[in-house]
């Protein structure tokens, strides 16, 4: 086959929609810069920074393939560069072309449910309440939960919507962009385990002090 009858895979909507990623990745470092306490830890910072991260990838990417993807509309119907940008991503994984209601179902727990928990967790992060740590397992758990809920069914099926067929769609698209919100969920939930787990063992041990 000639290289010209080759379709092209790495687009400039790809190149666009990747590169919004990295504005959004490089604006939360800045508000970490902004807003958090030169004492903060490098923990704190990058909690900050994936939160605000998440937060914003909730609203503007998720955001706009929930309003393609209600009332009616699809992103496959639906035209302007949110809907182009979308059906890239579609073309990895067919069902959010077609608003699957398992996939749409999600989506308005994570733009509605998800955001604004980030936000709280961040206006708690600023003000080092720690409280945030309650939060931020619920928030993650969420978010592990409905990374497993919008690929298991897949995976029980066969994978009849998902194109592993190249790099970009396998490796950006499919495991990259889903992985992170399973692996630094886990971290993070992994991380205030062990500050609950030292206050309550704490406060048992000064309890115990105070009785003898």
């Amino acid at each position: 086959m000639s290289s010209s009858s080759t379709p092209q895979i790495f687009t400039a909507t790809s190149l666009f929609s990747l590169l919004g990623v990295l504005i959004i990745g490089l604006t939360a470092r800045t508000a970490s810069k902004s807003l958090l306490s030169r004492r903060a830890t490098s923990r704190d910072r990058f909690t900050f920074i994936w939160l605000a991260f998440d937060a914003m990838i909730h609203f503007t990417y998720e955001g706009s393939f929930l309003y393609l993807s209600v009332f009616g509309r699809t992103v496959n119907s639906s035209s302007g560069p949110l809907a182009q940008m979308w059906r890239e991503y579609a073309a990895a994984d067919f069902r959010w072309g077609t608003a699957d209601p398992t996939v749409v179902s999600l989506e308005i727990l994570t733009v509605l449910g998800a955001g604004p928990m980030c936000c709280y967790i961040l206006k708690q992060l600023v003000n080092d309440d720690p409280a945030r740590h309650y939060w931020i397992v619920v928030l993650s758990t969420a978010e592990i939960y409905g990374g497993w809920m919008t690929f298991c069914p897949e995976w029980l099926t066969g994978s009849p919507n998902l194109d592993t067929s190249n790099w970009l769609f396998l490796w950006v698209y499919l495991v990259f962009m889903n992985v992170i919100w399973v692996v630094i969920p886990l971290w993070l939930m992994y991380d205030s385990y062990h500050h609950i787990a030292s206050a309550v063992r704490l406060n048992r041990a000064s309890g115990k002090s105070k009785r003898t």
